[in-house]
Parts: C-alpha cells; structure tokens; sequence
C-alpha cells in the first residue's frame, strides 16, 4: 500500500496536512502547482523531501507538511462520494470481526472506501478482500484509487448488486461487513459466502433502529447466533497542565495569613468607627476625651482578639518553608477532563456469529449388531 520509499517521488500519493480540520491527499506530478491559503507550491519541489518534511511557501504565506498516507490519515482526507466509516467504528469492527493477517473479507457497499484501505492494511498480501458496489461510477473511481495506492492483488472489487444478485464467492470468506441500505436482503448471499468449516461472523452498519429490527430478524431466520447491537460514541478528552498542589504546611500558613489580615481589617475599623464616635460627641468634656484617647491602641485589640480566636501568632508559629524551592522545580501535572458533550454516533452496529452445524454420518452407517446371550 502506497510508497514505502523514504523520500517523495513522481507519481506518490502524499498527505498534504495544513491544519488539523484542512487535510487533503495529493498525486505528485511534475509540471503541476499546489495552491492553498498557506502558500504556493511546486510538485516538483516535493520530489527528493523526506515524508514528513516541513515546506516552507515560495511566496512566504505559510507553510505545510509531506505525510505518508496510512489508513488513518486517508479516512480524514479521503474525498467524500457516500457516507464513510470513522476510525472509532472502524478498529471496533475489525476487532469484532476477528480480522487478521490472511483473513478473507467480503465488504458490501465499496463507498468511499475507507473502510477498504483499513482492512487490506490488516490482512496484507496473504488475505484478499472482496467489495462489492452497486454504484458503478463509484466502483469505477474506487477500483482507480485502489490500483493507484498498490492495493490490486488484495482487493478485488466488483460492480454488482449484491442485495439481488448476491456475492461471487461461496463458502470462502471469514467474515461478511454490510453497509448497505437494506443489510436484510443480502443476509441469506451473505451465508452461502461464509466459510461453513468453522464459526464466521457478520456485521451490519445501519443508521436508523427500523433498519436493526429488520437485520436482527433476518439474522435468525438465517440461522445466525450471538446477535448483538453495539452503538460506537467519542467522549473527547482534554489534557491540561497545571501546577503542582503546594504542600499542606504551606496551604496551612496561607490560611493563617488571610485570617490574620481579614483580623486586622476588621480592627481598624473598629478603631476609626470609635475614633469618630468620640470627635462627634458634643456632650464629652476635654478630660473625657483624654481619657478616650489613652484607651488601648488597635495594635493591643488586635492582640486581645487572637487570643479570643485562638489564633497562633505567625512570630512563633513554625511554618515548613523548606519545600517552596522544591514546588518551583517541580514538574506540571497533566490533568485529563472529559467534555462534557458526546459526539453522536454515526450508525447502529450489528454482529453475529455463524457456527457451522454437525454433520451426521449418514453415509456408510452399518446398524449395530445386536449381541444375545
């Protein structure tokens, strides 16, 4: 599949990332240009870079990056020609199905085929995928991009109806996947395509519950077991780094401090309120207001009102200080918190399991004598 070449030549097919939401493949061809809103580029520049390469724009807008294609990254550039299957569905699939290396896998329709390029990556060149498309000029382009990203000896991909005219294989494959419009009358072609030598399984990608109903009740009929119905849901999470929490002796001594200041706000209050009180009283004599103004300072009310809040005093309070060079060095922790919002999902996912029935030696069966005494 595609270039394995270390650096890009003529004729690759390249991953043109811009942005995380601005992706898009590229067939590098002499003579062409690429333009973007990142700058001008020639292909012929292309040719010789490392995959992976940063490029720098010839008129100095910007810049992109030279990525090899993989199945992840064609599934997020690929060009839409029907719904496609994301990667969440995708590895849960392939994992139900059992697809491995060597598998023999029917697919039903083709689409845009990015559930196509997933699994010939999976089962390599000792397993072989048959898709199947009712469309034929999305057969047509799919069979182009499959012979262009190296794909022909795994994929063999057929314009046919697969609802009506069934598969062209029978007892062969591992597993069936269906993506198609009505799964439920293709289930009975998609039987006879199964290996019946050892247990198979099946899955249908329906968007709607209606569609699930039908399959499930065509999957027994056909005699299929173990139907169950999954529905695939992204909870996206974000990563933060935040500092290290300082140490309790240190949130301890914090604490005290804001306590010691809100103290002290209050006694100047206290301390203006009665300074006031004693300048506005007409009645007082100046021996009286001498007399007022040898009452104790605010420093001394402050001092009687730790004692009746029993706070320690910070002069002979010990406080751990030693441990505040140590949060300053200190790594950041990454803290993880999942959005709160689920992205809904894109379809229902039905599988099943068919395992095979036990023949009975019919042929050749002598009856059992019957010994007497």
């Amino acid at each position: 599949m595609w270039s394995t070449n270390r650096e890009v030549a003529a004729g690759d097919v390249v991953i043109i990332w811009q942005t995380r939401e601005l992706i898009q493949p590229l067939l590098i061809t002499p003579g062409k240009d690429f333009n973007s809103r990142f700058g001008h580029y020639k292909h012929t520049d292309l040719v010789g870079l490392p995959y992976g390469s940063k490029v720098g724009s010839r008129n100095g807008n910007g810049f992109i990056h030279i990525l090899r294609p993989t199945p992840e990254l064609w599934t997020m550039a690929l060009p839409h020609r029907t719904q496609i299957l994301y990667l969440a569905d995708i590895a849960f699939i392939t994992s139900w199905l059992d697809i491995r290396r060597g598998s023999r896998v029917i697919e039903a329709g083709t689409g845009s085929g990015s559930f196509s390029h997933s699994v010939a990556r999976t089962i390599g060149s000792t397993g072989h995928l048959y898709s199947y498309e009712f469309h034929e000029a999305r057969a047509d382009k799919a069979r182009e991009e499959f012979t262009r990203h190296g794909m022909g000896d795994i994929v063999t991909l057929t314009h046919r109806n697969v609802c009506k005219d069934g598969f062209t294989v029978d007892n062969s494959v591992d597993s069936v996947f269906l993506d198609l419009p009505a799964p439920w009358d293709a289930v009975e072609h998609a039987k006879k395509a199964l290996r019946k030598d050892c247990p198979t399984r099946i899955c249908c990608f329906s968007p709607c519950m209606e569609q699930v109903l039908r399959t499930v009740s065509a999957l027994n009929e056909a005699g299929f077991t173990d139907i169950t119905m999954y529905e695939t849901l992204l909870r996206p999470h974000e990563v933060q780094q935040l500092p290290s929490p300082l140490p309790l002796s240190q949130v301890v001594g914090k604490l005290k401090k804001m306590e010691e200041k809100r103290e002290e706000k209050r006694l100047r209050q206290i301390a203006n309120s009665s300074k006031r009180k004693r300048e506005d009283d007409p009645s007082a004599t100046d021996s009286d207001k001498k007399a007022r103004t040898d009452e104790p300072s605010a420093p001394q009310g402050k001092e009687e009102m730790k004692r009746q809040i029993n706070l320690p005093d910070p002069a002979t309070t010990e406080i751990d200080t030693s441990s505040s060079t140590q949060v300053t060095t200190q790594a950041k922790v990454n803290l993880s918190k999942a959005s709160p919002e689920v992205r809904g999902h894109t379809s229902y996912l039905t599988f099943a399991r068919l395992v095979p029935m036990l023949k009975q030696a019919t042929e050749g069966v002598k009856e059992n004598p019957v010994v007497s005494d």
